[in-house]
C-alpha cells in the first residue's frame, strides 16, 4: 500500500491566517465598543466586577469568559481525537484504520490548551470563578470577632477541593498526562509506518488501555474543575457525562467533516460510503446520546424541584430577564432535532453533503452548548454574542486548524504498515 500525503498549499495556510486577523479585528473592535458604551452597568452584585470600575471590568471579563469558553471547546475536541484512536485500538478495530490519522493529527491542539488554559487561569481566574475569592472563606473579619458577612459556608466546604492551587496542580496534571499519551500513541504510529511489523499495534493497545483508564477519570474530574466550579453552589452527578457527551459528538463531528473535506479534495481515495455510514452512525447515535444525558440531568432536577439544584435551570431559562431562553431552545433544536431527523435513514448517513451540512451544524450547537454551560454564571445579563465572542471563536479555530493540518502533513494520511488495513480497505456495511 503506497503512502498518501496531505499538501496544505499557501492559499490554505492563508485563509487560516486571514480567520485569525479578521477575528482579532472583531476582538478589538468588540473591546472598544464595549469600553466606550460603559459596559458594566449591570455588574451590580458581581463581586469584584462591581468593585474595581465598570468598564474595564466588564470588557476584560467577557473576554477572560471567551478565552476560557473556547479553549475548553476545542481542548475537548483535540483530547477526543486521542480518545477515538484509543478506542479503536482497544477494540481491535479495522474499519476506522483508513481515518485513523484524522483524530491522531487532532491531539496536536493539546500543548496550545494547556499554556492558554494556565495564562487565563493565572490572569483571569477571579473573573471566571465566584470560588477563588478568599472573601468567602473568612467566617470572621480582620478583628476576629465581627462576623464576615460574605462568608460562604458551602464554599468554604469545598475548600479542600476547590481551591487555587490544587485547582493548578490538577490542570498541570490533566495537560502532562494528556499529551503524554497523545505523543506516545502518535509516535508508535508512525514507527509501525516506518518498521512495520505488530510490535507497534500491540504496543499501542497497551498504551490505550492506561490512557482509557485516565481519560475515564480526568475527563469528569476536569468537565467538574474548569466548568461545574464556575457555578460553585450547584451540583450535578451526570455533569461529568453531559460535557464528555457534548465533547465526544463535537470532535465525532470534526473527524467526520474532515474526512468528508479530504475526499472531495482528492485525498483518502480508499475511503468508501461504507466508512462514510459508519461515521453517519456515529455522529446520529451520539446526537442522540448527548440528548439522553441532557434530559435524564433536566428531568430528574425539574422532578425534584430542590431549589438548589433547580437554580442552575431557572437562570438558563426564566431567570436573568430569559435573557438565554432562546439559546436554551435552540441547543436542543441543532443538537438533537435537526441530526436526528436529517440523518435518520441509511441513504443521509452515506451522503456526503448532507454530513457536511449536520457536522458543521453540531459543532456550532454544542458550542452554544457550552456558552450555556459557562454564560449564566459569570456573565448574568452582561453576556452576549456580538464581537468579542465572534473574534475570540474566529481566532482560535484559525489557531486548531493550523496546528490540526500541520499535524495532518507530518505522516501519511494512509498508515501503510497496520495490521488491519487490507480489512478497513474492503470495510463493507
Amino acid at each position: 500500500m503506497t503512502e498518501e500525503r496531505l499538501i496544505i498549499s499557501r492559499k490554505t495556510n492563508n485563509k487560516f491566517f486571514l480567520m485569525i486577523a479578521i477575528g482579532v479585528v472583531l476582538l478589538i473592535a468588540g473591546i472598544i465598543i464595549a469600553a466606550l458604551s460603559g459596559g458594566g452597568h449591570h455588574a451590580e452584585g458581581h463581586g469584584e466586577a462591581a468593585a474595581a470600575g465598570h468598564e474595564a471590568a466588564h470588557w476584560s471579563k467577557r473576554l477572560y469568559m471567551n478565552l476560557w469558553l473556547n479553549n475548553v471547546y476545542f481542548t475537548g475536541i483535540a483530547l477526543v481525537g486521542v480518545f477515538f484512536v484509543a478506542v479503536q485500538y482497544v477494540a481491535y478495530a479495522g474499519w476506522s484504520v483508513l481515518i485513523k490519522r484524522i483524530p491522531e493529527a487532532m491531539g496536536y491542539y493539546l500543548p496550545i490548551g494547556g499554556v492558554v488554559m494556565l495564562i487565563t487561569f493565572l490572569l483571569g481566574g477571579h473573573d471566571i470563578f465566584h470560588w477563588t475569592h478568599d472573601y468567602l472563606y473568612n467566617q470572621f473579619l480582620e478583628d476576629g470577632v465581627t462576623p464576615n458577612p460574605q462568608y460562604d459556608p458551602i464554599i468554604a466546604g469545598k475548600a479542600p477541593y476547590l481551591n487555587f492551587w490544587f485547582f493548578l496542580i490538577r490542570m498541570i496534571a490533566y495537560f502532562v498526562l494528556w499529551i503524554l499519551f497523545f505523543n506516545w500513541l502518535r509516535r508508535n504510529s508512525i514507527g509501525e509506518d516506518l518498521h512495520g511489523g505488530t510490535n507497534y499495534y500491540h504496543k499501542s493497545i497497551r498504551i490505550s488501555a492506561m490512557f482509557l483508564v485516565v481519560f475515564g477519570v480526568t475527563s469528569s474530574t476536569s468537565a467538574w474543575d474548569w466548568v461545574l466550579s464556575i457555578d460553585t453552589h450547584w451540583f450535578s452527578t451526570m455533569f461529568g457525562w453531559y460535557v464528555f457527551a457534548s465533547w465526544w459528538v463535537s470532535g465525532l463531528s470534526v473527524i467526520t467533516l474532515t474526512v468528508i473535506i479530504l475526499k472531495q479534495n482528492g485525498y483518502l481515495k480508499l475511503v468508501n460510503a461504507n466508512h462514510i455510514h459508519d461515521l453517519g452512525k456515529f455522529v446520529f447515535a451520539f446526537s442522540i446520546f448527548w440528548t439522553y444525558i441532557w434530559f435524564s440531568q433536566f428531568m430528574l432536577i425539574w422532578y425534584a424541584n430542590i431549589p438548589e439544584e433547580s437554580i442552575y435551570f431557572i437562570e438558563r431559562l426564566g431567570g436573568n430577564g430569559g435573557h438565554f431562553k432562546w439559546i436554551f431552545f435552540t441547543n436542543l433544536l441543532i443538537n438533537f432535532a435537526f441530526p436526528f431527523l436529517v440523518l435518520m435513514t441509511r441513504d443521509a448517513k452515506r451522503q456526503m453533503i448532507m454530513l457536511k451540512i449536520v457536522t458543521i451544524a453540531i459543532l456550532i450547537g454544542h458550542w452554544l452548548d457550552f456558552y450555556l454551560m459557562m454564560m449564566p454564571g459569570t456573565m448574568r445579563t452582561d453576556a452576549g454574542i456580538g464581537f468579542i465572542e465572534i473574534g475570540t471563536t474566529l481566532i482560535f479555530l484559525g489557531v486548531f486548524l493550523i496546528t490540526f493540518t500541520k499535524g495532518l502533513t507530518k505522516a501519511s494520511l494512509v498508515p501503510v504498515n497496520h495490521p488491519f488495513l487490507e480489512e478497513s480497505v474492503h470495510h463493507h456495511v
